[in-house]
């Protein structure tokens, strides 16, 4: 057997990628964090698969149904919302699958940031003004931030952030960023990118606090800053351009 860690997606259930689709269509388990991943998503697990929704449990109870599983020789769909590369809690996971001497194999899925970016109409690496994205979070109730992980450390390379599970933080946000950033400076949350009550609230590193307050949003959103989220004075990119010459266009004889 093996335990296909899969990502769901964003939130809309056709984001899901066709391998992680087909992969919950085999397996005869299916752990998914309900919290995040709608059911439409694992509704195509076969008839008679054991679902079970692990919103509610605790690591050593998902373990115990994994190990069940493979005693049993059924392939587990364990359904992780966006990306599992991304806060997906799977490496504790793995750490103890290859200790018990379990196969897994990681199905990639769409990350919330790029859903985000989509909602937005944005690309998020411009020339001239971005070309670093920065995937962080911010330290609340969840574990510390490695040191020079801070926002004031990472806010020094002027890049576009995405910023997770923070928009209760954004007071913080803001303070550790307007020096770098300015307070004129383009943010947004998103709130549950993809989903059908998706929200999104766009403003500056000086406002987005106070406009996400008065929309209630509390959980389950992005934050993001930077230049590129409204900044159309950039140069064309030299990828289309008529005078770039590269392997695939080469230089044109003149005549």
């Amino acid at each position: 057997m093996t335990v296909y860690f899969i990502g769901a997606g964003p939130g809309a259930p056709d984001l899901i990628t066709v391998r992680g689709q087909r992969r919950i269509e085999q397996c005869p388990v299916c752990l998914y964090a309900g919290s995040l991943v709608p059911e439409e998503v694992i509704a195509c697990a076969p008839d008679g698969a054991h679902v079970l929704d692990t919103a509610s449990m605790h690591l050593n109870e998902i373990m115990a149904e994994i190990e069940a599983a493979h005693a049993d020789g059924k392939d587990v769909a364990r359904v992780h919302s966006g990306d599992p590369s991304l806060y997906g809690a799977i490496a504790e996971q793995i750490r103890r699958l290859e200790a018990a001497g379990i196969p897994y194999e990681i199905v990639p899925g769409v990350p919330a940031y790029t859903a985000a970016a989509a909602s937005l109409g944005k690309e998020l690496t411009l020339p001239d003004v971005s070309q670093t994205v920065i995937l962080t979070r911010t330290a609340m109730k969840s574990s510390q931030m490695p040191s020079g992980e801070e926002l004031e450390t990472l806010g020094q390379s002027g890049a576009t952030l995405a910023i997770h599970l923070s928009v209760r933080n954004l007071r913080y946000v803001e303070e550790a960023l307007t020096p770098y950033y300015g307070a004129d400076c383009p943010a947004a949350v998103i709130y549950r990118a993809s989903w059908p009550d998706e929200q999104v609230i766009r403003g500056t590193l000086s406002d987005i606090r106070e406009k996400a307050r008065a929309a209630k949003i509390t959980r389950t959103a992005l934050v993001m800053v930077g230049r590129v989220l409204g900044d159309n004075d950039f140069a064309d990119s030299h990828l289309y351009d008529p005078d770039s010459v590269h392997l695939l266009r080469p230089k044109r004889k003149s005549g």
